[in-house]
């Protein structure tokens, strides 16, 4: 039987292999261009990132987890972290720096790199969140110093999102909440801040004239089918075309100009078309997998033996677990239309290089956390990037 770390990988590498091919098979028709080929798919610009997503797992698991919160001061990962997060929430509102895609200012243009800076604070926050709640556990029964103070920081970096990826944002904020209530913090505090934080997400939709358009065609698609509704209902027919065992690879019919975003937020719209609902299980079933896999390592009971994890590496760990096991079911429930449409990626598949990587990364460390503390120790001290780094010189 194999360990809950190797079936991460195994996990990984399934999803990043079912991205490359159904991205190229989506781009077909959603850009048109060169037709895709075998030689295409192996050697093109999403296989690359899929390899590269493949070596940031590996780097990831070579990683003492520890080190992340090691050291204090400018020694420490820690302030470096947050500064790239809040640089890149802030760059991304600058004028010549941030860049426009359909309508949402969402990127970060740097010559041809360019990447999303929602995805730093995505998988970010959870090594600052796991951090300040194992480095100040007397304070987490309090409410202004232990609930407030922390869920008001990661709210301003929300609030940078939230003007163009409201979907990112929340997820993020649940995340947070997720970790901060695991490590000690009281509900009743949570349930007391709740309409706080109700009225600001219902002031962020009602303000927004699109946001408000799609909880209206959630309600109610068909009433414009061609407005406001036509994501959704071109999402639930590419499903209900595929059938059971859908119409065969490359044949998707939504994709020729029906379904929008089909290469990223309606990606599984597309593999339930190409492969029917047999093949959207085997993906849904991968995720089960993936988080499965994930629990068990961050469940693992603290006996003192050599798979031991420190309270830092737990928390970090039920972070990346539910951020990806969130983010895959928001974009699961968005496809089938049982939640509104908005802004958010299925994890190793949706088209993206940044999140391939640092998804790949994240999950990385809980491979390396299922290892034993001496193997993990050994590894750190052979890796070339741990001596050379900010983190392993901390």
């Amino acid at each position: 039987m194999i360990s809950a770390g190797k079936g991460i990988v195994l996990a990984v590498a399934a999803l990043l292999i079912v991205g490359v091919v159904f991205v190229n098979s989506a781009a077909l028709g959603v850009t048109g261009g060169e037709p895709v080929s075998l030689a295409g798919i192996l050697f093109g610009r999403h296989t690359l990132y899929a390899a590269a997503a493949m070596a940031c797992l590996v780097l990831g698991s070579c990683l003492r987890v520890d080190s992340l919160a090691a050291g204090r001061g400018l020694r420490s990962p820690i302030p470096w972290i947050a500064l790239l997060i809040v640089a890149s929430v802030v760059a991304v509102h600058i004028p010549g720096v941030g860049k426009e895609v359909n309508g949402a200012r969402r990127w970060i243009a740097l010559g041809a790199l360019s990447f999303q800076p929602s995805e730093f604070a995505k998988w970010g926050i959870p090594i600052l969140m796991a951090w300040w709640c194992t480095s100040n556990p007397d304070l987490l029964g309090r409410f202004w110093r232990g609930f407030v103070f922390p869920m008001a920081a990661i709210g301003v970096i929300c609030l940078g999102i939230a003007g163009e990826d409201l979907g990112t944002a929340a997820l993020v904020m649940a995340v947070a909440l997720v970790m901060l209530l695991a490590a000690g913090a009281r509900w009743v505090h949570a349930v007391a801040l709740a309409p706080v934080g109700l009225l600001g997400f219902t002031a962020l939709v009602w303000f927004s004239p699109y946001r408000v358009a799609r909880i209206l065609a959630y309600l109610d698609p068909y009433a414009d089918p061609r407005g406001i509704g036509y994501h959704i209902v071109q999402s639930m027919g590419a499903i209900a075309g595929g059938g059971l065992t859908g119409r065969g690879l490359g044949n998707s019919v939504q994709k020729f100009g029906y379904l929008p975003e089909g290469t990223t937020d309606f990606i599984l719209a597309i593999i339930a078309e190409e492969s029917g609902v047999l093949g959207a299980g085997l993906v849904v079933g991968l995720y089960a997998l993936l988080v499965w896999c994930a629990a068990a390592i961050v469940s693992a009971p603290s006996n003192g033996s050599e798979r031991s994890l420190s309270p830092f590496a737990r928390l970090l760990g039920l972070g990346v677990l539910t951020t990806v096991g969130l983010q895959a079911l928001l974009n699961a429930a968005v496809v089938t239309g049982l939640a509104p449409t908005k802004g958010i990626a299925l994890p190793l598949i949706s088209r993206g290089g940044t999140g391939w990587m640092l998804t790949a990364f994240s999950l990385g460390l809980l491979v390396s956390m299922d290892r034993p503390r001496s193997v993990r120790r050994s590894a750190a001290e052979d890796s070339p990037t741990e001596t050379t780094s900010p983190m392993g010189a901390a």
